[in-house]
């Protein structure tokens, strides 16, 4: 999968545990923290959007994840 494909799967989660941000316009370097998400919010994003692509990962090794563009880059770079 591509990064774009990612973020678009990770937008869709994002706006599944995150209604109010349905209106919200996506950059790659928005920060789910900055957006309202609590630390719960943003590992179930996580958990969801790696089930969704179909990929294990150890949640480590996405640890230094700065924004929502660097996860769909991490991400894709392990297919």
């Amino acid at each position: 999968m591509t990064k774009e494909e990612i973020f678009a799967v990770i937008i869709e989660n994002v706006r599944e545990v995150l209604p109010e941000l349905e209106d919200h316009e996506f950059k790659f370097d928005d920060q789910l923290k900055d957006l309202g998400a609590n630390s719960i919010d943003r590992s179930e994003i996580v958990m969801m959007t790696l089930e969704t692509i179909e990929l294990e990962v150890p949640l480590v090794e996405l640890g230094g994840v700065e924004n929502i563009g660097e996860l769909a880059t991490t991400l894709a770079s392990k297919f």
